[in-house]
């Protein structure tokens, strides 16, 4: 007798209508944009962008065959230009026969701009109907010509009821599921492994079908344990991607916390990071900018601190050096913030580029040899120590083209309260000594 090919549970339990589809009631509710689009018949070119597992190829088939149209399916990881275009050349004659073609492009942000451009002229003439899906935001990963064309759809991770539902029809189903079997789950299991499949159908159903080759036998019927569950769900990481979206919208919810001085919301960002594997060199490198960026002169202390953080991890490495990088963390959070030196650096930038080359005044200059004092380098300058107060007030720093210029502006916080009655003080004292030159 021939074996029967295996085919996992969660493609066994693909939704074969949209009634069976669990989640993005944003989208399928009655009324909603793909409930009316269903109900029509009707096609356009679209991308779904979500995370893993949330239902983006089922979407694609489903509406395909609702409207009839026979469905093409490749995905960016192993296909080519070569490919797309037998399936253009196959969509063209079925097209000839009053038949419309789906082309479903799966992870397309694994295609570049070219090969995005390959299949374009098609889905403007009508030839296929594209829809995509993605992981990544298309607005950074498909060219703005096919976005042009095709509507998005943002697909959302599965509630842990949405996967409970599944677990559920999947012990039940007796024809595609394990409801052959006659398993039952303990409900603390059945809720482990909801969580532990962080939104995801298909990782829902993959360990459902692992954990039914666990389950206890010497109970009737066969019971799916918390024990069972907890073996498979171990170790399971949460969703991050090591340079795409999520790792993006993750580090910037850390910053975002930091600057808001809130300890305890940056602390989960970064242990949400840590474990979905995100390399604690980059957090500690990010952390450097946030200690110049939104605490600067504030608390000077906090800069050494990241530093002695770094230190401290390449010394020990994971996991002990990762309590230094929460240290360090949680002081970036509660210290006092200012962005006044990121504004001074980002108004000197800009007028140093748009300035051009302007001349360093003479007095600055500096005149190692006889020739350029005799030609005036140096003439004039008044050395700050040798003046009373420490400070040569009646000296000019600028290009004579400038004029005076402020750029620093000191936050009325932390240790800048001082830094700024200080600089008050002596650019009150350098505008009396000085009279102030026509700004351009």
């Amino acid at each position: 007798m021939a074996a029967v090919p295996y085919r996992p549970l969660a493609d066994r339990m693909r939704p074969r209508t949209l009634d069976e589809v669990v989640g993005q009631r944003h989208l399928l509710a009655p009324g909603k944009a793909l409930s009316r689009l269903a109900a029509s018949g009707s096609l356009h070119s679209m991308i779904f962008w979500g995370p893993p597992g949330t239902g983006k190829t089922t979407l694609a088939r489903l509406i395909a065959a609702g409207s009839g149209a026979r469905f093409a399916a490749l995905s960016a990881v192993q296909a080519g230009i070569k490919d797309v275009r037998q399936v253009v050349e196959e969509a063209a004659a079925a097209r000839a026969g009053g038949v419309n073609t789906v082309l479903f492009l799966d992870e397309i942000h694994r295609f570049n701009k070219a090969q995005q451009d390959a299949f374009l002229p098609y889905v403007e003439d009508g030839t296929v109907v594209f829809v995509g899906a993605t992981t990544e935001n298309p607005s950074f990963e498909v060219n703005g010509a096919l976005l042009s064309r095709a509507r998005i759809y943002l697909l959302k991770s599965l509630e842990s009821a949405d996967l409970g539902l599944l677990i559920d029809r999947a012990l039940a189903d007796r024809e595609r599921g394990l409801g052959a079997q006659g398993l039952a789950i303990e409900p603390e299991a059945r809720e482990l492994l909801a969580r532990a499949a962080d939104g995801d159908a298909r990782r829902c159903l993959n360990f459902l079908e692992v954990a039914a080759d666990l389950a206890d036998g010497s109970a009737v019927p066969a019971v799916i344990r918390l024990a069972a569950v907890e073996e498979i769900a171990a170790g399971g990481q949460r969703r991050f991607d090591k340079g795409g979206e999520v790792f993006y919208d993750q580090i910037s919810a850390l910053h975002k916390a930091v600057r808001g001085s809130h300890p305890d919301g940056a602390l989960y960002w970064l242990c949400r990071m840590l474990d979905g594997g995100c390399d604690p060199l980059y957090v500690i490198r990010r952390a450097v900018r946030m200690a110049s960026e939104d605490i600067g002169n504030a608390d000077p202390r906090a800069l050494p601190l990241v530093l002695a953080a770094w230190d401290a991890y390449d010394r020990l490495g994971s996991p002990e050096g990762e309590l230094a990088l929460a240290q360090a963390i949680t002081y970036l959070a509660v210290a006092p913030k200012s962005n006044a030196v990121y504004r001074a650096y980002q108004a000197a930038t800009e007028e140093a580029k748009a300035g051009g080359s302007l001349e360093v005044p003479l007095h600055l200059r500096n005149a190692p040899t006889r020739l350029m004092k005799d030609i005036g380098y140096g003439a004039g300058y008044q050395y700050d120590h040798d003046q009373a107060g420490g400070v040569a007030t009646g000296q000019a720093y600028f290009p004579d083209q400038l004029g005076e210029r402020l750029y620093y502006h000191p936050a009325p916080r932390g240790l800048e309260i001082r830094i700024g009655e200080a600089l008050t003080r002596l650019r009150a004292e350098r505008a009396a000594a000085v009279p102030r030159r026509k700004e351009d």
